[in-house]
């Protein structure tokens, strides 16, 4: 397995992690057996970086992790998030950056997750009410106590990054990028290799739609969480089709899958650059993995580049109230 570094003193971890959110929530039913299954084939095929969250399935993600991990800790770099409160019945409450609430959240995610310590943790979304020096201070002291390794920030703006990092070294910066996300490119890359920050790409394969899946909305089942994501909705799923199509078009000139093109599309972006796809099937765990042996030319990057220019992608990355809590 491909390594990357995490951070300029952070561990070495497979360059291509993976994400369990939608082990437990979001995309479709869950099923524990299945997804514990693909969790210890990720290890068996070198897969070390490990990402869930306090939120995912309101604490069943972390908990299905314990499961999995029982035995297994040691193999594992694991990297969870706090700071998107919900309720017991799974209902979103705010985002909450407090001192006292890193400390609790912290606790919980130990508990749930049956560790000693996190090896990163993360603020998923940055709390406006608080001052990041004020969060970071206390994540830092979760450190100095042994229950944290590393620190990490999602969807945080520069401004924000710089200044959480002058209170204790950040090792990674969690935001979405693929082909058809490449906000980061703007600012948010730039400030995190002045600052020799590792870059975690989350949902690299556009939420799954770069793989090609999806040809009409009704493809999307019932009950998963894109049926009512912006960039799956009327005419911007038809528009963002003809972009999948090119990446379908070009894998197949290359001799891979849509999704191992746009993965290595990811990887080449940088070494510093870790993208962390979800799944719970095996298949694609393994299809993902691909990835790290797919070598893009100049002119594929340049073939790309064309078809996916900054904004070419229909639709907002969230509703208006997601879009409200992120590059803050």
């Amino acid at each position: 397995m491909q390594q990357r570094k995490l951070g300029q003193n952070g561990p070495n971890v497979s360059a291509i992690g993976l994400g369990c959110m939608g082990m437990s929530e979001f995309y479709g039913a869950a099923d524990e057996k299945q997804s514990i299954a693909t969790i210890h084939r990720a290890l068996e095929l070198g897969v070390n970086f490990l990402d869930t969250a306090d939120m995912y399935g309101v604490g069943k993600n972390e908990e299905l992790l314990r499961l999995a991990l029982r035995d297994r800790r040691e193999e594992v770099v694991l990297a969870t998030k706090f700071g998107n409160v919900r309720g017991n019945q799974g209902e979103f409450l705010g985002v909450s950056g407090t001192p006292q609430y890193v400390k609790q959240a912290c606790d919980a995610s130990l508990k749930r997750l049956g560790v000693e310590h996190i090896d990163l943790y993360y603020q998923h979304r940055v709390d406006p009410n608080t001052p990041i020096e004020d969060t970071v201070g206390a994540m830092a002291e979760l450190v100095r106590q042994g229950k944290v390794r590393y620190l990490g920030l999602s969807e945080a703006a520069p401004a924000t990054i710089r200044r959480a990092h002058a209170v204790h070294p950040i090792a990674a910066l969690q935001t979405e990028y693929s082909l058809w996300s490449r906000d980061p490119e703007q600012e948010i890359l730039a400030t995190c290799r002045s600052l020799g920050i590792a870059f975690i790409a989350y949902s690299p394969l556009g939420r799954g739609f770069l793989t090609g899946r999806f040809k009409t909305p009704d493809d999307i089942p019932q009950d998963d969480w894109r049926r009512r994501h912006p960039r799956f909705e009327g005419e911007n799923f038809q528009r963002n089709l003809q972009l999948a199509d090119a990446v379908k078009a070009l894998s197949e000139e290359i001799g891979c899958t849509p999704a191992q093109l746009a993965l290595a599309w990811v990887l080449s972006q940088g070494e510093d650059v870790i993208p962390i796809p979800g799944t719970r099937h095996i298949g694609y765990l393994e299809e993902d993995l691909g990835a790290l042996e797919v070598h893009l030319t100049r002119e594929h990057l340049r073939r790309l580049d064309q078809v996916f220019p900054l904004g070419a992608t229909a639709g907002a990355r969230y509703h208006d109230q997601g879009m409200r809590a992120i590059n803050l």
